[in-house]
């Protein structure tokens, strides 16, 4: 059999298939033997918010669906900044991940960070709550109708609450604003709790902060919500009104969800995917989040990905078109 020379670059093709091979088997190896210690899940904010609540009810749910513990970290400062650049700094190996929240949409345009949401690999949305517009139960204003042409007679005077200036919900009722021709008063608290006590005590006329966190006073007869801003009524607010059923076009939530570096493994990702589906549809995992009035809202990567692309795209525009800057 006649000998045929291999010549330098095909030899030099063979080791890099040989190379990628190798590299290849690698990765599969890690991903095969993926968790074999416990996975850290970074929640950027304090314990005891709906971020914490959300992650440590994951967490727990999450015993029956992996080997390994996911075990919650917080490490909140600087609007969630700190925990997501330790998550962004780490190895892309699945062993450390990120509750993200809306505020990664937001953030990069106020001049917060200087990431975004394409920074990281999305694995799965978990929970989305909208906006609703709340005030005292003893108003003077029955419907959003009434509230707004009130507000229109008293430009700047009408007080609305939101969780820090740049938050969410700040910009929930900026909106509101830009939609209807109204102008608020925008009073920053460090928290939707403390904006509530304020309008509890009649401090201020509204707030803005999620239906979520205005559920118990609500129930209690203390406050009363003309609106939220959702694309359909809620479960447990069946008789409050969408802005989009008031030809008000206005629909923003607040989302939570997993995500890991961009360069995680793909296997990884879907190891880690396989993880929340089945985690997200534990009855322990429901009943915390039905308890705590936090709305289920499941997406798959590509689901959750459109979410923060759309999002981004909206505040990006809405925030330029305020002209508002944090740093």
């Amino acid at each position: 059999m006649p000998h045929h020379p291999v010549s330098r670059r095909t030899a030099a093709s063979y080791l890099a298939l040989g190379a990628g091979s190798l590299l290849a088997g690698r990765a599969f190896a890690q991903a095969g033997d993926y968790p074999n210690h416990p996975i850290e899940l970074v929640v950027a904010y304090g314990a005891g918010g709906g971020t914490d609540v959300l992650a440590r009810a994951f967490s727990d749910a999450s015993r029956k669906h992996t080997s390994q513990a996911i075990a919650v970290t917080n490490k909140p400062g600087a609007s969630g900044a700190i925990g997501l650049t330790d998550v962004l700094n780490a190895k892309p190996d699945g062993y450390k991940i990120a509750m993200l929240t809306v505020e990664l949409t937001t953030l990069p345009h106020v001049g917060v960070i200087k990431f975004s949401y394409e920074d990281f690999a999305p694995i799965a949305l978990l929970n989305a709550d909208p906006a609703a517009i709340t005030v005292k139960a003893d108003a003077p204003w029955n419907t959003i109708e009434e509230f707004l042409a009130a507000a229109k007679k008293a430009p700047g005077e009408f007080r609305v609450g939101n969780s820090g200036a740049g938050s969410i919900w700040h910009l929930a009722a900026a909106a509101l604003e830009d939609k209807t021709g109204t102008k608020f008063n925008h009073i920053p608290y460090p928290g939707a709790g403390p904006a509530m006590l304020s309008l509890l005590g009649g401090h201020i006329e509204a707030v803005g902060v999620s239906a979520a966190e205005v559920t118990a006073h609500v129930a209690s007869g203390k406050l009363k919500t003309l609106a939220v801003m959702a694309d359909k009524r809620l479960k447990g607010f069946d008789n409050v009104p969408t802005l989009k059923e008031r030809n008000i076009d206005l629909s923003i939530s607040a989302w939570r969800g997993l995500g890991a570096p961009k360069n995680t493994p793909p296997e990884i990702l879907a190891i880690l995917k396989n993880i929340a589906v089945k985690t997200s549809a534990e009855p322990s995992f429901r009943e915390i989040m039905d308890k705590q009035n936090m709305g289920f809202a499941f997406g798959d990567e590509a689901g959750f990905k459109a979410v923060m692309v759309r999002d981004n795209t909206y505040f990006k525009n809405l925030i330029a078109k305020l002209n508002f800057k944090l740093a």
